[in-house]
């Protein structure tokens, strides 16, 4: 299982360790607004971390624990996996902060070593990010991987937005200033 580095950030693949920092994440409503729309319970977020294990097992990719390193809190967590979770899919790009995280840069830091383990590591041809229309945080981290907006599509059950990033625009993108 992969474990990437960026300046602040350790990112794990999540197992039974992150349990208190997950669930303390998961669990609010600030954060799940544009996800489930519901508090994750306990119960959810333990399943969660078997889903994960068990996709690590499988796939060799799925969720991250985001570990701040000064801190050395569960900051966040972040994904490669197949779209709406089906083998076949496109990658996608994913990831949540805690609020106490937010608006400092970790998203797209994080997001930036996932996307480079896609392109490079995988050799996916093409990564993908879904976002709720009202969630413009996300869309600006998307914008800053260089991704664009494709159109609403229905993914998990939802009408979400969908963005794209081709293997090729990723290498040809400018690289940003080291913030």
């Amino acid at each position: 299982m992969t474990v990437l580095h960026t300046p602040r950030l350790r990112l794990e693949p999540i197992n039974d360790s992150h349990y208190e920092g997950l669930q303390a994440m998961n669990r609010r409503p600030e954060v799940m607004r544009y996800i489930s729309g519901a508090p994750e319970t306990p119960e959810q977020t333990r399943e969660m971390i078997e889903r994960v294990q068990a996709r690590w097992a499988e796939f060799g990719f799925s969720w991250w624990a985001f570990i701040h390193l000064e801190s050395g809190r569960l900051a966040g967590a972040g994904c490669i996996q197949y779209l709406d979770r089906k083998p076949g899919n496109p990658h996608e790009i994913g990831w949540r902060l805690h609020p106490d995280f937010w608006r400092q840069g970790l998203a797209s830091e994080a997001a930036g070593a996932m996307a480079a383990f896609a392109f490079e590591q995988l050799q996916a041809p093409e990564l993908v990010a879904v976002r709720h229309p009202d969630n413009r945080d996300s869309a600006k981290v998307m914008e800053r991987l260089g991704m664009q907006e494709r159109g609403l599509g229905t993914w998990y059950e939802a009408e979400l937005m969908l963005h794209g990033l081709s293997a090729a625009q990723w290498r040809a993108r400018p690289v940003p200033p080291a913030r």
